[in-house]
């Protein structure tokens, strides 16, 4: 018997329909730390892009509509002048802190940083 053979559909593992969903909206680049910044509070377009060092208008305005289109951030209107746009979490935004939290703790502990060479003083 080969190991093919071993194997049935019974024995065969699958990700759950819920991870691979989290995953998908999660585990794109930007959405972590965007969603750890705006757990601090309300934040300006402006200000997210200071916070996330490396992260592009363009990449910023998309990956918030895809965290608004999600039901996790809210965009509001200040009309001005001048006019400014803030982000919050919504309610479901909001219950992720825990998680992000855990997944903080995890890193210090098991995902040490990286040494950047220093440019020499």
């Amino acid at each position: 018997m080969t190991v093919d053979q071993q194997h049935d559909a019974a024995g065969c593992r699958q990700v759950s329909s819920a991870i691979t969903r989290v995953f998908q909206l999660l585990g794109k680049r930007w959405t972590g730390p965007i969603l750890a910044v705006l757990t601090g509070g309300p934040a300006y377009f402006v200000d997210l892009r200071r916070a996330v060092p490396g992260i592009s208008e363009r990449m910023l305005s998309d990956r918030l509509t895809e965290l608004g289109s999600a039901g996790l951030v809210e965009r509001d209107v200040d009309a001005g002048p001048p006019l400014r746009v803030s982000y919050r979490l919504t309610r479901a935004g909001s219950a992720l802190e825990p998680a992000l939290a855990e997944l903080g703790t995890w890193a210090e502990t098991h995902l040490p940083e990286k040494q950047e060479p220093h440019a020499g003083c």
